[in-house]
């Protein structure tokens, strides 16, 4: 196995636009809003873009390769994240996600909590994080209705770097002016509330079936640990998803986990990936690269801001970071 990439997945949107531009060369015509660059889902599959696997998908090499690429504590049958890039030139729809249980049981499909990293941030960047502090569920549904719901949403300004967690079950939206790195459980499932008369298909019963008003939107600042040559910051922890920022000056010394793989999104900058009897793969801004779980020993080098994500073993992510703090 070897650091794989893949080609990017390209979705048109009615919000989006050709932000993307900035650092890829490969955007389809139309109002491109997001790119799909891991996946393994019904509505979109990667394709691997590099070395002897390169032009099979994500699935059938999953079927090959087994636990050697996803890992021994990682289900062959599910692939449990979804990474993308979004380019928002207008805002998207205030909308909220299920959790698993309602998801399961209503849409056979995965829940959805993500987290979002604001990659760039034009003039008047903003997103939607839950509601004002004194929105009661009635006043919500009656907003709904009478389409009026903006002076009860929870408006934020951005800047690029800015971190949020987003819950299943939180009212959000992305707003204009914004390219963010997206990284979530694996659900196409959104149900949307607000659309600003844009015509589409509304779900506001199943919304309020799953929407948690008590849930608040705050910016994550994460913990940070200095090393010689990079710093990693650990931004956000739950069950479904570790994410953590590598800001590398020269290089770091990795290992890959024989039970899960590893997902390194570059942000800014630019590097290459090291590891055993390999031609190093190049990475820059906009790339992911996938580690597979049998990868062994690999270096990052380079002069970048990667987003390292992956499903954590929760408690050893909670030791880690006590040891590294208290070294």
């Amino acid at each position: 196995m070897y650091p794989l990439k893949f080609e990017n997945l390209y979705f048109d949107k009615i919000w989006g636009g050709r932000d993307l531009e900035l650092f890829r060369r490969n955007l389809p015509e139309g109002n491109v809003g997001e790119s799909w660059d891991v996946a393994c889902h019904k509505n979109g599959t990667s394709v691997v873009a590099n070395g002897d696997f390169a032009g099979m998908n994500l699935d059938n090499l999953i079927k090959k390769k087994g636990a050697d690429l996803v890992g021994t504590k990682v289900s062959t049958e599910w692939f449990p994240l979804l990474v993308k890039l979004i380019n928002a030139k207008e805002s998207l729809s205030v909308q909220v996600h299920p959790n698993d249980e309602y998801a399961k049981e209503v849409e056979g499909d995965m829940g959805k909590t993500e987290v979002w990293y604001v990659v760039e941030a034009f003039p008047g960047a903003n997103l939607v994080v839950g509601t004002k502090e004194d929105c009661t569920k009635e006043q919500f549904k009656q907003a709904i209705e009478n389409g009026n719901l903006e002076p009860y949403m929870n408006k934020i300004f951005v800047d690029k770097g800015d971190v949020y967690f987003v819950k299943s079950g939180l009212i959000h939206a992305i707003g204009e002016g914004v390219i963010i790195a997206e990284i979530q459980q694996n659900s196409d499932t959104t149900y949307r509330v607000y659309d600003y008369d844009r015509g589409r298909e509304l779900h506001v019963e199943k919304a309020l079936d799953v929407v948690d008003l008590n849930l608040l939107g705050k910016k994550s600042t994460g913990i940070k640990v200095e090393r010689d040559g990079f710093n990693k910051t650990y931004i956000c922890l739950c069950k479904d998803f570790s994410l953590e920022m590598y800001d590398i000056r020269t290089e770091v010394l990795e290992m890959s986990d024989e039970e899960r793989f590893f997902i390194f999104t570059c942000v800014e900058g630019a590097g290459q990936v090291f590891y055993k009897d390999g031609v190093p793969v190049e990475i820059y801004k906009g790339d992911s690269i996938l580690i597979p779980a049998s990868l062994g020993e690999y270096t990052l080098k380079g002069e970048m801001k990667l987003l390292k994500s992956y499903v954590p073993d929760v408690k050893k992510v909670e030791q880690e970071i006590l040891y590294n703090i208290t070294m």
